[in-house]
């Protein structure tokens, strides 16, 4: 179906199949309209990206109507990966905002004809500033690409409007351009995912990137014991009142973790002769091969740790092997959601974690 067939008094006209036919050219016009980008990249995209890592103060960026839509989404994706920025309006710019610009900035103009009069008359007040200046236009020979310092080419795009007039395929390559831009120096910056996860602390993301440490059971609220104590001891130092964990960490003199005695343990080692197990050194009954996490881990890796070995705690420690907390599958699995917890992925009723499973601690040679 041609677009010339889509007219405003024949659109009731058409059969919703049309509509489809229709979306679907949309979205391969834009496609198209990426890959025709892509092919046409070339040097000037590693100068700008050198511009922004090159700018010692704020990338502030200045758009208007659809391009200035584009302009937050470009505005946000800098900041949210390490480069600080955000959005100009360049109506308000001229009322006063023009004020925040300053000469360690560098200035990101956005429109496709390069001919909008609410960008273009920013240019000789951003000239003032000394501000670097860098442009997403079409031509490089409009005001505004001959008169920043570097204009990044969009090239001439047909819009996938019927009329040929609504910003569609433009206004993608502006947007998906802008993301190129902000990725490609978020790498070069070396950019980690604590650092992602610092400037998503909400949501979805912030919850997936969350450290163990802001989700563990401190270790006030731990059952510790010094290793050289009986069972009983042991026991008795423990058994104070409150949310228990299913796990009692054990220390040497120097606070460090030893090793680890479950409450499944403990039922096995009475299983016989409660009296003479009681007084036996709980070093001889401790499991001394279990498993840790390092401090600052983030939440995934734990998550597929506890799935992976089938556990229900993982003891959170320190550079020295102190432990700091201990992780439980509850707390995590109220966070995010577990490996076991997804239909598709469940694991069979007698592999899945269990707690104070004594398997999930024990050494192979115990």
């Amino acid at each position: 179906m041609s677009p010339d067939r889509l007219r405003a008094n024949e659109h009731t006209d058409l059969p919703p199949q049309l509509w489809v036919e229709r979306g679907q050219q949309v979205l391969r016009a834009e496609s198209q309209a990426l890959q025709t980008l892509a092919h046409a990249l070339d040097a000037s995209f590693a100068r700008a990206v050198q511009m922004l890592l090159d700018c010692r103060g704020s990338v502030v960026v200045c758009g208007m109507g659809k391009a200035g839509l584009v302009g937050k989404k470009l505005a946000a994706s800098l900041s949210s990966t390490g480069t600080p920025s955000y959005f100009l309006h360049p109506a308000e710019a001229v009322h006063g905002d023009l004020g925040s610009v300053r000469a360690v900035d560098t200035v990101i103009l956005l429109s496709y004809s390069g001919e909008t009069e609410e960008i273009t008359r920013l240019l000789p007040y951003l000239q003032e500033t000394s501000a670097a200046t860098l442009a997403l236009t079409a031509h490089a020979d409009s005001t505004l690409g001959s008169r920043v310092d570097l204009p990044l080419l969009l090239g001439s795009q047909k819009e996938a409007c019927a009329l040929g007039l609504a910003p569609s395929c433009s206004t993608t390559a502006m947007l998906a351009l802008g993301d190129a831009l902000a990725l490609v120096v978020s790498e070069q910056r070396g950019f980690t995912r604590e650092q992602f996860a610092r400037f998503h602390p909400a949501g979805s993301l912030g919850k997936q990137l969350t450290p163990v440490d802001e989700v563990m059971r401190p270790l006030a609220a731990c059952r510790v014991a010094h290793y050289s104590h009986t069972v009983r001891q042991v026991l008795i130092d423990v058994g104070r009142p409150g949310r228990r964990t299913g796990a009692v960490m054990l220390t040497d003199a120097e606070r460090k973790l030893v090793g680890i005695f479950t409450d499944s343990d403990l039922a096995r080692l009475l299983e016989s002769d409660h009296a003479a197990q009681l007084e036996r050194p709980i070093s001889e009954v401790m499991i001394r091969n279990f498993q840790t996490i390092a401090s600052g881990t983030l939440l995934p890796e734990a998550v597929n740790l506890l799935a992976q070995r089938k556990i229900s705690e993982l003891p959170v420690v320190n550079e020295t092997m102190r432990p700091l907390g201990i992780l439980d599958i509850t707390d995590v699995m109220s966070v995010v959601s577990a490996p076991w917890s997804q239909p598709q992925h469940a694991l069979p009723a007698s592999s899945r974690p269990q707690i104070l499973s004594l398997a999930a601690y024990r050494s192979p040679q115990a």
